[in-house]
């Protein structure tokens, strides 16, 4: 969905400068070299844009819910391992960054930060509009920009399985890419932040993918994928619009995405690995 949405963008930009329009490719430029630090430096959030009535339209689709379990304190900084990644993260971006499910009422005093692969920033338009609904830059810059907000308030969600347990989304299951991805813990540690565990049941179950067990010819073209570019291909399909069979619509399956209780992290600027292991 994101290739698709940055290569449309692309071809926009670009087609407008053979045209008698060329100059609103031009000053977009302009624009867009000034602003380049910004998804590296907290975004854009835009309250229209996560308040947009597609959003509730696309919630009650599957539907999906959101369940508190727990206080975050506006005056403390989390982090949250967001968990199973699925195909598209979908129950991530609806909780987390609209309003559909009424997260600022759920969790009063915290602004929600989602962060998405920084090669989706690269798109012209495209990198303005998901900055408004509050995604960030997955690098090490953005995350200590926003958790080195004394204010406190700030919730940076990181799908911690990322692009590669896309490759193992399908329905029935959840095998989670975690055992070796502990930058989400050295990053609390080192700011303090306190961590928030974050599960979407059903996440799984609203695509099917095409068999790709370990040892496939399939599965090692996408491991290839991934080590080279940090991207996957994940050859899902699901429902069509007006029939049951086949397409890329998602079936209508429900989503609960649990909020649950924060874990206390007290702030060691440089942690050991052992520490990092015992969080």
């Amino acid at each position: 969905m994101e290739t698709n949405s940055n290569l449309i963008c692309w071809v926009v930009f670009i087609g407008l400068l053979f045209t008698r329009f060329w100059m609103i490719s031009i000053l977009y430029a302009i624009w867009w070299y000034l602003d380049r630090d910004t998804p590296r430096q907290g975004g854009r959030q835009s309250a229209f844009i996560r308040r947009q009535t597609i959003w509730k339209y696309t919630k009650d689709y599957f539907p999906i819910s959101l369940v508190k379990t727990a206080e975050l304190d506006p005056s403390r900084n989390y982090v949250a391992g967001f968990h199973p990644h699925g195909i598209l993260a979908t129950g991530a971006f609806i909780n987390l960054c609209t309003e559909s499910t009424g997260f600022s009422s759920v969790f009063p005093g915290i602004r929600s930060h989602l962060m998405l692969m920084h090669w989706c920033f690269w798109a012209p338009v495209y990198r303005d509009y998901i900055m408004c609904s509050g995604l960030v830059s997955s690098d090490k810059e953005s995350a200590a920009h926003i958790l080195s907000r004394k204010e406190g308030g700030n919730l940076l969600s990181i799908v911690v399985g990322g692009v590669q347990e896309s490759l193992n989304a399908r329905p029935g299951a959840y095998k989670l890419v975690l055992r070796n991805r502990k930058g989400f813990i050295r990053l609390a540690l080192t700011h303090g932040a306190d961590l928030v565990p974050i599960f979407s049941f059903g996440e799984n179950d609203i695509y099917d993918q095409v068999e790709n067990s370990p040892g496939s010819w399939l599965r090692w073209f996408q491991d290839r994928i991934q080590k080279n570019i940090r991207g996957s291909i994940p050859l899902f399909y699901g429902r069509g619009v007006f029939q049951y069979s086949f397409g890329l619509m998602p079936y209508r399956r429900a989503i609960t995405t649990v909020v649950g209780k924060p874990i206390e992290v007290q702030k060691t600027p440089h942690p050991s690995q052992e520490e990092v292991d015992r969080l």
